[in-house]
């Protein structure tokens, strides 16, 4: 494919194709950036901060915070979320198979095959090290 190449802000090796990509990436940042500027601008400018212990209060829900925030939780939990993740995977990578089971090959039978006995290794391993006990 031939790009012509033209002069670009006084460069002779920007190509024209990347116009449109650099226009797109600076409205993106824009988009971005606009908004944060407004609020500091507005923040700062036209409302100057008024700190008291009503502002400054911790609010979540429409209910005051009791507590420390800091709540230990088991890790296990991670492993479930984990767990639940591989499988969903697995399932989202499964339905495109499963409608176009009629037209694949061996070959392509046989790589779904080792994936799901890959996923399915996954799972005894969890079992035998005992992370799907609830306790």
């Amino acid at each position: 494919m031939y790009f012509k190449k033209e002069v670009i802000f006084g460069n002779p090796m920007v190509s024209t194709s990347y116009l449109p990509l650099l226009v797109l990436f600076l409205a993106a940042l824009g988009f971005g950036l606009a908004p944060l500027g407004l609020a500091w601008l507005w923040a700062h400018l036209v409302s100057p901060p008024k700190p008291n212990r009503i502002k400054n209060a911790i609010y979540e829900c429409g209910l005051e915070s009791r507590g420390d925030a800091w709540v230990q939780f088991r890790s296990a939990y991670y492993l479930y979320a984990i767990i639940f993740l591989i499988f969903d995977v697995e399932a989202i990578f499964l339905l495109p198979f499963a409608v176009a089971f009629t037209g694949l090959t061996a070959g392509a039978c046989l790589s779904m095959l080792i994936f799901v006995l890959l996923l399915v290794e996954g799972l005894v391993w969890a079992w035998a090290k005992g992370v799907l006990t609830w306790s």
